[in-house]
């Protein structure tokens, strides 16, 4: 298989893992995605087109959809009175944890048949692809601690 059919049919299959792990806990994909980037801390809206790569538009409505469900809230900015941060509630945070527990042991899974030494092979070039191409920090390796979740 060529590099470019590998990098996409993987990408399908991790997405693929992580909607099943959020459709388990009533979560598209996208408001899982939300969670873990909120997980480290409170984001502007424009912080989160940024790193959820998304429209204003495609982002309020995300943003509706999981307040109305209670996972998390819209704060004043402390920095600017006219914009908002949005945050975790209690709920929420709980929810983000179980999800981006559940999604990275069903990520690690994905390539058992590697031996160490090959794992962390693969960790490094796609690290290194990853940090290239300036991808936003939207989901991070666990043991890092919910402060360098993302």
């Amino acid at each position: 298989m060529g590099l470019v059919a590998a990098l996409v049919r993987s990408s399908f299959l991790v997405s693929a893992v992580y909607a099943q792990a959020g459709r388990e806990l009533g979560l598209t994909p996208q408001q899982g995605q939300l969670l873990c980037v909120l997980m480290a801390q409170p984001y502007g809206m424009g912080e989160l087109c940024t790193m959820l790569g998304l429209a204003k538009s495609s982002l309020t409505g995300l943003v509706d959809r999981t307040e109305n469900n209670g996972l998390v809230r819209r704060e004043a900015d402390p920095r600017d009175s006219r914009a908002v941060r949005v945050a975790l509630t209690p709920r929420g945070a709980r929810l983000a944890d179980r999800f981006y527990t559940e999604a990275c042991r069903r990520i690690d899974e994905l390539p058992a048949g590697l031996d160490e030494a090959q794992r962390d092979t693969l960790a490094g070039l796609l690290g290194r692809i990853v940090l290239d191409n300036k991808v936003p920090v939207v989901f991070v390796e666990p043991g890092h601690g919910a402060a360098a979740r993302g």
